[in-house]
């Protein structure tokens, strides 16, 4: 449809004459309609009957008002179109009654409407960026010298436009491919003391920083320190904007990370924790990830400015699933770093840490398995784990590979050397957990040897060690661990699963079991294997794990314990450990 439709006058209607000229065209075209044009006054009910002026009259006892309704329905065919089409054409006040008998069925005149419409309004909005774009190319230079300017108040009025500039695409493109202008606005934003002005400078670099061309223009035009200072402003909206153009940058600009150490932004984000929007801190722990993933530096500067006690305090009062999800990334990085991994445990993380593994969001549930994984070794004093222990035992059921490593790993660590822990996890089920999970682990070592040494803490050196040690015969546990020893494993898995023997052969109900199921002779071949492996020492950097000395101690108390009450029965065995 062309344009100029938009500009047709809409033709008034007058009553009187419609009906006469209804009345003339029955009397001279009804015998050769031939269209729009012939036919542009004829309505037709699903009938297929033909209302005139004269046929109307018979129906005035059913119609309120029949003037009303006889003059829209004798507004020609192409008014009825022109007013589906180009509603904007219509006379205020107007209305057209509608030919439509089924809401739920469109006319073909409001189907032909669509495409018009749509046509219309692309080609408006083609029009319309063109013009911003000449617009804005025509007032980048002027724009650029005013915000220069030493006037505050035309700083300020030049700020606000080329804010408003950035609001549609075209325009803001142009700013964009204008070194100038990005960096007047940068200098603008870190020179002026007007909080309007440094807040519409920012507001222009976070629309900038929605595209990778702005990324560059900002990174550039040195934008990154700017942004940084804008950290301590006491505006909100300023911070705002100041956060989320570093986090656009630190995810798609490179060079955008150093940039920000090197203008000591951890410094500054750092202390960003103690805001209250989830959403700003959401961002803000995603850019501390994003800067101290893979860097010891980082890592250190977060925790000389008291960040582990700001994000644990996020795991504990926030209920906000992205901010959690964020927020626990940030300590997973950390949790690998020596120096913060005590200054987590110490803020509460693993109790923070541990409310979280029961929720709907799977994401936060293996980030902070994986988090509690790597600090548990640097917890094992710590109190107040007793929910945590209980919520882990349960975890020991689940299929997912990576939440039996983490949950039997996180156990090995806190059960290791701490009685009470050893105590509530043999009375909460954990020894049967902990054999299930040996069961489904099969050869995988990463599930084995955790649930092996947690079983071998669980079994000795507690009140409860004994009870423990029978939990693993009655739950048929016996066959499955001394199986563990004639599989291909390294050597870790072997040290843990001779320990663990070594431990429930001190029950003697345990030893016969233990001999039932092959101990003796798996164990021999073992202590042969490792006698081996120490002779060939010379070749031991080609060895995946060199046994040590304390492995063969092992194997060589636990054959002596077992055969302690029978040793008539293999009268080889002593002289065998004896020559080893």
């Amino acid at each position: 449809f062309s344009l100029s439709l938009l500009s047709l006058p809409l033709l008034p209607v007058n009553e009187a004459e419609g009906s006469v000229k209804v009345a003339e065209w029955q009397q001279t075209y009804y015998a050769h309609d031939s269209g729009i044009q012939s036919g542009a006054t004829t309505v037709r009910d699903d009938e297929g009957t033909e209302y005139s002026a004269k046929k109307y009259a018979v129906t005035t006892t059913l119609v309120e008002n029949p003037t009303e309704v006889e003059a829209q329905y004798t507004l020609t065919r192409a008014q009825r179109v022109r007013a589906a089409m180009f509603p904007e054409t219509l006379v205020e006040g107007e209305a057209v009654l509608s030919t439509q008998t089924d809401p739920g069925q469109q006319t073909n005149v409001q189907r032909l409407a669509e495409p018009s419409q749509l046509l219309k309004t692309a080609i408006v909005h083609l029009i319309n960026y063109q013009d911003d774009a000449e617009l804005a190319t025509r007032a980048v230079p002027e724009l650029t010298k005013l915000l220069a300017d030493d006037d505050a108040v035309v700083v300020n009025k030049a700020a606000m436009i080329v804010n408003q500039l950035t609001r549609k695409e075209a325009s803001r493109r142009v700013l964009m491919q204008s070194p100038q202008m990005v960096a007047a606005v940068v200098r603008a934003m870190q020179n002026t003391g007007d909080m309007e002005t440094a807040r519409c400078a920012a507001s222009i670099l976070h629309s900038l920083s929605h595209q990778r061309e702005g990324l560059l223009a900002i990174f550039k035009s040195g934008g990154i320190p700017a942004l940084v200072r804008m950290l301590s402003s006491p505006m909100e909206s300023v911070l705002f904007y100041a956060i989320t153009t570093l986090h656009n940058l630190l995810l798609h600009q490179e060079g955008a990370k150093m940039a920000v150490r090197l203008a000591d932004g951890l410094q500054r984000m750092v202390p960003l924790l103690k805001k209250s929007n989830p959403k700003f801190l959401a961002i803000t722990t995603d850019c501390l990830q994003l800067l101290s993933y893979g860097n010891q530096e980082s890592k250190l500067i977060i925790l000389a400015n008291g960040g582990p006690e700001g994000l644990v305090f996020i795991m504990r009062n926030y209920n906000y699933e992205k901010l959690l999800w964020t927020t626990s990334r940030v300590l997973k990085v950390l949790s690998v770093c020596p120096s913060n991994k005590p200054a987590i445990v110490e803020a509460g993380g693993m109790q923070a840490l541990g409310q979280h593994l029961t929720g709907s969001s799977q994401r936060l549930t293996q980030n902070c398995l994986w988090t509690l994984r790597n600090l548990s070794d640097a917890a094992t004093k710590q109190e107040g784990l007793d929910g945590l222990l209980q919520v882990l035992v349960g975890q020991l059921g689940s299929d997912d590979v990576n939440m039996l490593t983490c949950a039997t790993g996180i156990l090995s660590n806190l059960t290791c050397n701490n009685s009470r822990n050893k105590a509530l996890v043999t009375q909460c089920g954990g020894v049967e957990a902990l054999i299930h999970a040996v069961l489904r682990a099969g050869e995988k070592e990463d599930v084995a040897e955790p649930a092996v040494c947690a079983l071998r803490h669980l079994t000795s050196r507690h009140q409860d060690a004994e009870l423990a040690q029978n939990a693993v015969r009655l739950h048929y546990g016996i066959p499955a661990i001394v199986k563990l020893l004639g599989q291909p494993h390294y050597w870790p898995v072997v040290k843990a699963t001779v320990g663990l023997i070594r431990n429930l052969a001190l029950c003697p109900v345990n030893q016969a079991p233990l001999r039932d199921a092959g101990a003796i002779p798996r164990l021999v071949n073992l202590l042969l294997k490792a006698h081996q492996d120490t002779q060939r020492h010379t070749s031991s950097s080609q060895q995946t794990y060199q046994v040590s000395h304390d492995t063969i101690q092992h194997i060589r108390l636990t054959i002596t314990g077992m055969e302690n009450t029978k040793c008539e029965r293999r009268p080889g065995s002593f002289s065998l450990i004896r020559c080893l």
